[in-house]
């Protein structure tokens, strides 16, 4: 791969990926991956294999953090603040530039600039394979669920009272 071609975001994803031995796929695409629709269509796969990058602070606190969701579902936001114990709100865009390093659209579930307390989607143990952004809206990596969350110490969180159950079957 020619990193000379790769933004210095997109180079800094594929250099932790490396380092960290992550068994993945990476692929730099013509079309953009903004969304999680956007990224199936252009990946051939259903939205719900989309690990979409969700970046949250706390309403108290200001903390934020990473909740990498199934993009075929939605984070419920009240729910998921009850599990976690603080009230939850979606980060401003600027503030995730700023601070994470990355803009939306391309914000990856590692390689970040601070350290975030990070939690994988249940529904992503449903697949072989999950598609996450790579630093940029035109690229991303495949990855095990399972080693994804190997790569970022995150725990399994139910974002979706129905997926409860779901978090109860998988033993997480």
């Amino acid at each position: 791969m020619e990193d000379l071609l790769l933004s210095d975001s997109v180079q800094k994803v594929h250099k932790v990926l490396n380092e960290q031995q992550v068994a993945h796929e990476f692929r730099v695409l013509s079309d953009s991956t903004r969304t999680a629709q956007m990224a199936a269509d252009v990946l051939g796969c259903t939205p719900s294999e989309i690990a979409s990058s969700l970046v949250f602070e706390s309403a108290d606190s200001g903390e934020l953090v990473l909740i990498v969701a199934s993009g075929g579902h939605r984070v419920d936001v009240e729910y998921v603040s009850q599990q976690l114990g603080m009230s939850l709100q979606m980060a401003k865009g600027k503030r995730i530039k700023q601070e994470v390093g990355f803009a939306i659209g391309g914000v990856p579930p590692l390689a970040h600039d601070v350290a975030l307390k990070t939690w994988l989607d249940v529904r992503l143990l449903q697949f072989a394979t999950v598609w996450a952004a790579a630093g940029s809206p035109f690229a991303v990596f495949g990855v095990t669920p399972q080693e994804l969350q190997r790569v970022t110490g995150a725990t399994w969180l139910a974002v979706e009272p129905s997926d409860a159950e779901l978090a109860v079957q998988t033993d997480v």
